[in-house]
């Protein structure tokens, strides 16, 4: 293992992806000998929340300085942990990147935890003194298995129907799963999906691409259940700006030769991933159909900015179950 290893994680991190992402980090830490005691553990300000002054560093960074030039006391060797280091200002980057060029790889583990990329300074310093590990966005699968050995590891008994009403209180958050099942340890014979459901009453604060998702399959059911849960957090404007982007890409790709135009008309970058979903999708949906989907969002948006708030859910789920049909 380098002495220096990037933990990249997605650019907008959930607490369950974070969790991930710093477990993973003392993982690292462990495997290279280094004992929680001998971590230290920075944390970088997000913008406003501290400021440099005439120093090179902000307070906040100071300890990473003697941390990466002292050398190993008693032959114990130190562990750097730097957590949101996607925060870390441009100059402070280049100062963080000279100090691991002379840094002794013998007496200290260094692991940056970021969401999204490196200040370009500091990526060239781990491409050239360390190695990077990508965890992905955790998607509701990932977090069936991840629920599945969990629920095994702590020898809790959840019939299938419990472990379904999980997810759909906590969605892919696996920081809030496990402080559920923390909840549950204490609980006799086998869970019920009825049981969890009286117990846990929040709603998982649902991304809007989920619903996008499930109304390209058809999925009525699942489409007006993460509408539910997006609606206890989001705007309905949000969400419909949200959809109607997507059959504004949708009529694009249509009527593009090829994905590079495409590309150009959305704005956007062909290797993409938003981009290359959007051009695979393409006559998936006929003509007519879309159509009437544009002119279903212009209805919709009419509603939701002149109609009382008492019918914009009503409108959403009309909006949501004929898309469903229309795309599915």
């Amino acid at each position: 293992m380098k002495f220096v290893v990037h933990v990249k994680g997605p650019s907008d991190p959930g607490p369950g992806e974070r969790l991930q992402m710093l477990e993973r980090a003392q993982q690292v830490l462990a495997e290279a000998g280094v004992s929680a005691a001998d971590v230290v553990r920075v944390d970088v300000p997000g913008r406003g929340g501290s400021e440099a002054g005439d120093a090179a560093l902000r307070p906040e960074l100071d300890l990473v300085v003697p941390t990466l030039q002292s050398g190993s006391l008693f032959g114990v060797k130190q562990g750097l942990l730097v957590v949101d280091a996607q925060l870390i200002h441009a100059a402070e980057a280049g100062l963080v990147a000279e100090l691991l060029q002379h840094a002794d790889p013998a007496a200290v583990q260094v692991v940056f935890v970021s969401g999204g990329a490196l200040p370009a300074a500091l990526a060239k310093a781990v491409k050239s003194h360390g190695e990077s590990i990508t965890l992905a966005k955790m998607r509701e699968r990932d977090a069936t298995d991840w629920l599945s050995s969990e629920v095994e590891a702590r020898g809790l008994s959840l019939r299938s129907d419990a472990a379904a009403a999980l997810l759909e209180r906590f969605g892919a958050d696996v920081a809030a799963l496990g402080q559920a099942l923390d909840q549950l340890a204490m609980s006799a014979g086998s869970i019920t999906g009825d049981a969890i459901r009286a117990i846990f009453r929040n709603r998982p604060d649902e991304p809007m691409w989920r619903i996008g998702d499930a109304i390209s399959q058809g999925d009525v059911p699942t489409a007006l259940r993460r509408l539910a849960d997006f609606l206890t957090y989001g705007h309905p404007l949000v969400l419909l700006a949200f959809l109607e982007n997507d059959v504004r890409r949708r009529a694009l790709a249509a009527a593009a030769p090829d994905i590079e135009t495409f590309a150009d008309w959305a704005n956007a970058k062909p290797d993409a991933y938003p981009t290359k979903k959007a051009w695979r999708a393409r006559g998936a949906v006929s003509d007519t159909d879309l159509r009437r989907a544009l002119d279903a969002f212009v209805r919709a948006d009419n509603t939701l900015k002149t109609a009382p708030e008492a019918v914009h859910r009503v409108t959403l789920e009309r909006l949501v179950v004929a898309l469903c049909r229309w795309y599915g």
